[in-house]
């Protein structure tokens, strides 16, 4: 079998996360006040529900949805747990999750040090049923 390799301008620059939801308006405020998030963008459809959103959360960027059950697209809430958790570095994990937490975030996993690897972990899942490790590096 031949080895296909791509050329240098047919590699992707990035992978954007696209998050479905059930309650897109109230997820971009969740995202502003727990994460710092700063919307972009925002297309909301004639019955109200939220047809696309972009956000940045620090350099990453994020697209958001309301669910559209007709095209199964499903939030993970709808589905009963997720496939994918978002992993996200970040300068105070401690802080990150205590203000996730206090903006409604359940937390999974309370922040420790890894194992001699430099950083320091927490895991949340957000009210919209999306799962975050927040990392952040010890101080050397």
């Amino acid at each position: 079998m031949d080895e296909y390799r791509a050329d240098e301008t047919e590699l992707p620059r990035s992978v954007v996360p696209y998050l479905v939801v059930s309650g897109g308006a109230e997820a971009l405020s969740f995202y502003a006040s727990a994460m710092g998030a700063v919307e972009n963008n925002r297309m909301t459809n004639d019955d109200g529900t939220l047809g696309h959103a972009e956000f940045m959360i620090g350099a990453a960027r994020f697209y958001l949805a309301d669910e559209w059950p007709v095209m199964g697209v499903r939030s993970p809430m709808s589905l009963g747990g997720n496939s994918v958790s978002l992993s996200i570095e970040v300068d105070d994990a401690p802080a990150w999750v205590q203000r996730a937490s206090a903006a409604g975030a359940r937390v999974e996993r309370p922040v420790t040090p890894g194992p001699e690897d430099g950083f320091e972990s927490g895991w949340i899942v957000d009210p919209f049923g999306h799962r975050w490790h927040l990392t952040s590096r010890l101080p050397t």
